[in-house]
C-alpha cells in the first residue's frame, strides 16, 4: 500500500526568538530539525509533502538542496493545523492509500517507532490512528479523551480542555495515520470554534468517530521521542537527549567513548569496533570512522569525513568534507578540509590545509598520497598535491605539487647574531 507524508513545517516558532531562522531550520549537530524528521520518513513513504508558511523561501530552499524529492505546499495564512493538511487536499484527490502526518519540529521520533505505528494501523484496521503517550504533567498537550469502554472518543486541545479533562495523562503526540480515501473530506467539515479560532488537525478524530470510523490511538512507551521543540530550551533538551540515545549505541556496538558527558557525537556519524573516542569531543553531520581509531582528545569533525581503520586524530583536531585512509596519523592542532590522505601519512602539529580563496569564495581540494610526511607548522594551499613518500620540512607553505619522494622546503636561511642579547643589554 503507498504511504505519504504530510510534514507541518508552517509555523512561526515566536518562542524561538529567532528573526532570521524558522523553527524547523535550527540545528542539533550540525543537522535541521526537519532533516531529522525527513530522514525518518523517507524509507517509509514514497512522496512527502511539507507544508510551509512562515520563511518559506528558506525551507524551500534547503529542501531543493537537501531533500529534491520533498514537495512544498503553501499555506498562507497560517489556520492552523488542520487547515495546514487540507493545502494537500488538491495533490491527493484521487488518492486511495495512507497518509502519515507529522510535526517538522519533532526531531527525536526514530523510523522504527513509525514503521510499527503504521504496522498498528494495519493490524487494528484502523481508518485513522493517532499516536499518544502518558505524561505525568501533561501541561500544554492535547489530551486524548477515551469513552468509558476505553475507546478514542476525542482530542482536546489544553486552552479547550476542563478541569476535569486537564487531569488526564494520555496526551496527543501530534502524528496520525490516516486512510485518506475515508478521512478527506474531514478537512473540508473541520469548524473553527475553539479559543484559537483556528482549524485544529485533532478534530478529525471525533469526526471519525461521529462518521462510524475504525479511530483507534497506538501508545508510545518512550515519550521523549515527542518531544517537540518551541524554546531554545527545548532545542538544547532535545540535542542531549539525541545525543544520549547515540552514545549509548556506539558503545553497546563496541565503542569506547571516555567520557559521555563531554562527548557528542551525531545521529548520522557510523564508528567501527575498538574505536576510542577521548573527551570534549564534538562529531556534527555526516561522518564514518573506521575500526581501532583513536579521535580526540578535543577533536571536532564538521561533516563529510571519512576516517579508515587505524586512525589517529588527535587533540584539536579539526576535519571537515575529507577522507583519511588507514594507518594515517593527525596528532595535533592542525586543520584538515577538503582533502585526501593516503595511507600511513604524517601529520605535524600545526598544519593547516588552507582551502578556501576568500576572493572567489571557493573550496579546493588538497591530495596527498600514501607514505607522506608533512613537517609541524606548514601550509598546503589548495589546489595542491604531494605525491607518494615525499616529506615537506617544518614551517613550509607549499603552493604546487611535490614530486614522489621529494623533500620539500620554503624555510628562509637561518641567521645567528652572536652576543646580540649582551650587547642589547649593555646598552640599556
Amino acid at each position: 500500500m503507498d504511504i505519504k507524508a504530510v510534514i507541518l513545517a508552517a509555523g512561526k516558532g515566536t518562542r524561538m526568538k529567532s528573526e532570521t531562522t524558522p523553527k524547523v531550520l535550527h540545528q542539533i549537530m550540525g543537522k535541521e530539525l526537519l532533516g531529522y524528521v525527513l530522514d525518518n520518513v523517507k524509507d517509509i513513504t514514497n512522496e512527502q509533502y511539507v507544508i510551509v508558511g512562515h520563511h518559506a523561501q528558506e525551507v524551500e530552499k534547503y529542501l531543493q538542496k537537501n531533500y529534491e524529492t520533498a514537495k512544498t505546499v503553501l499555506q498562507s495564512p497560517q489556520l492552523g493545523t488542520g487547515h495546514a493538511v487540507s493545502m494537500v487536499c488538491p495533490y491527493l484527490e484521487n488518492y486511495d492509500g495512507l497518509v502519515l502526518i507529522l510535526c517538522g519540529d519533532t526531531p527525536l521520533i526514530k523510523a522504527q517507532t513509525l514503521k510499527e505505528f503504521i504496522d498498528f494501523h494495519k493490524s487494528t484496521n484502523s481508518d485513522i490512528s493517532v499516536m499518544s503517550t502518558m505524561f505525568d504533567n501533561p501541561t500544554g498537550y492535547g489530551r486524548i479523551i477515551r469513552t468509558s469502554d476505553n475507546q478514542v472518543e476525542k482530542i482536546v486541545e489544553e486552552k479547550d480542555a476542563t478541569p476535569e479533562q486537564k487531569a488526564v495523562k494520555e496526551v496527543n503526540a501530534g502524528i496520525y495515520c490516516l486512510d485518506w480515501a475515508k478521512v478527506k473530506n474531514s478537512f473540508s467539515q473541520l469548524k473553527s470554534n475553539n479559543a484559537q479560532g483556528e482549524y485544529y488537525l485533532v478534530d478529525i478524530i471525533s469526526w471519525g468517530r461521529e462518521n462510524n470510523l475504525n479511530v483507534n490511538a497506538y501508545v508510545l512507551d518512550d515519550s521523549d521521542e515527542i518531544y517537540g521543540i518551541n524554546s531554545r530550551q527545548n532545542l538544547a533538551q532535545a540535542a542531549k537527549i539525541l545525543n544520549h540515545r547515540k552514545l549509548d549505541e556506539l558503545m553497546t556496538s563496541g565503542v569506547t567513548i571516555v567520557d559521555p558527558d563531554s562527548t557528542w557525537i551525531s545521529e548520522d556519524t557510523t564508528i567501527g569496533q575498538d574505536t576510542i573516542v577521548y573527551p570534549s569531543t564534538y562529531i556534527e553531520g555526516k561522518n564514518k570512522i573506521g575500526k581501532n581509531c583513536k579521535i580526540g582528545p578535543m577533536a571536532h569533525l564538521r561533516g563529510g569525513v571519512e576516517i579508515c581503520d587505524n586512525i589517529k586524530v588527535g587533540n584539536f583536531v579539526e576535519v571537515k568534507k575529507s577522507k583519511i585512509n588507514s594507518n594515517t596519523n593527525v596528532g595535533h592542532l592542525s586543520y584538515i578540509g577538503d582533502s585526501e590522505l593516503g595511507q600511513r601519512v604524517n601529520i605535524g602539529a600545526g598544519t593547516i590545509t588552507a582551502n578556501y580563496d576568500p576572493i572567489s569564495k571557493t573550496k579546493s581540494k588538497t591530495v596527498l598520497k600514501d607514505d607522506v610526511k608533512i613537517g609541524s607548522n606548514s601550509v598546503l594551499v589548495a589546489p595542491v598535491t604531494v605525491e607518494q613518500g615525499a616529506n615537506v620540512g617544518a614551517g613550509s607553505v607549499i603552493t604546487k605539487t611535490i614530486p614522489q619522494w621529494a623533500l620539500a622546503l620554503t624555510r628562509a636561511p637561518l641567521k645567528v647574531l652572536e652576543n646580540w642579547v649582551t650587547r642589547k643589554l649593555q646598552n640599556k
